[in-house]
């Protein structure tokens, strides 16, 4: 007699849609073993692609309106270099001037009227630099409030890019197709469920025991678990438990006699390594005592 009993299941995961459209393709069936990250199928990008580049082309867009600021600077700092020339030669003039009056060759308006000229180009020369501040600091304000733009607008092509990356349906784990909900040609959304995978290499039994039971089991503990193989024949396969519930419950009814179905029990889950025999929904049986197992 088995210490407890209960069916295998595996970790199931369901695949939904990332992306709206109509599937391209979707080459898998039931039954069919899936790589991890291997690319299932293709739901129509195209929409998302025309926005793409409508954005990218936006952004292109934006970099056109940029004004370049160094004609005009440079035309200011040509102006610059004259009135440095100038400036130059009425300070020569003014040092000759300075020491012909010196010899009384010269007269006291003469250097006056020079120094008044000096003083006016450099006047002149101030307001030149000032220009070329002024058209470097408006050029450089217009062109940042246009390519304030871009940054948003990069933002929204990586976004749609990602979006365009999740068109393709990859499979997230190494497994078996259980079901499949959808085929090539259908309108799919975010969200809508396509196929169920699960891993078959190793699966779970779900069994119960008794209150009386709890205290000769853990966690970690080597199990024996059989199923049949025949009319009068049980294989049997090296199990773990991974999980003992900490809570009571009754007996399920698919499990146990009419007579025990009041009985409280508590679950526990066996691990137990796929040879390719067992299958999900396959009844199976514990036994704690590995050693009188191959016996009983």
């Amino acid at each position: 007699m088995a210490d407890a009993s209960g069916t295998f299941e595996a970790n199931e995961v369901i695949v939904s849609s990332e992306a709206a459209g109509r599937i391209l393709s979707f080459d898998i069936e039931e039954g069919q073993n899936l790589a991890k990250n291997a690319i299932v199928g293709q739901i129509d990008p195209e929409d998302l692609m025309l926005q793409k580049e409508q954005v990218e082309a936006s952004i292109t867009a934006l970099e056109q309106k940029t004004a370049d600021v160094a004609p005009q600077v440079n035309l200011w700092k040509e102006t610059l270099a004259v009135q440095r020339s100038q400036l130059a030669t009425l300070e020569h003039e003014r040092k000759r001037t300075e020491n012909l009056l010196k010899e009384d060759a010269a007269t006291g308006k003469q250097l006056d009227d020079i120094n008044a000229e000096i003083d006016v180009l450099r006047k002149q020369m101030a307001v030149t630099r000032q220009q070329i501040n002024v058209q470097q600091n408006t050029v450089s304000t217009q062109n940042r409030s246009i390519l304030s733009e871009e940054q948003p607008l990069s933002k929204r092509a990586e976004q749609l890019k990602d979006q365009i990356n999740r068109t393709k349906i990859k499979n997230p784990q190494a497994g078996t197709v259980i079901t499949k909900y959808a085929e090539a040609g259908e309108i799919t959304s975010p969200g809508k469920a396509l196929y169920k995978i699960a891993d078959m290499s190793v699966l779970t039994l779900r069994a119960y025991i008794s209150g009386s039971q709890l205290s000769v089991i853990k966690t970690g503990q080597q199990v024996t678990v059989r199923v049949d193989k025949g009319p009068e024949e049980y294989k049997h396969l090296p199990g773990t438990i991974t999980f003992i519930s900490d809570k009571a419950e009754f007996t399920p009814k698919t499990i146990q006699t009419k007579d025990e179905r009041a009985n409280l029990v508590y679950a526990i889950k066996v691990k137990v390594k796929n040879d390719g025999y067992l299958k999900i929904g396959m009844y199976g049986e514990v036994l704690l005592n590995v050693k009188d197992a191959q016996g009983r």
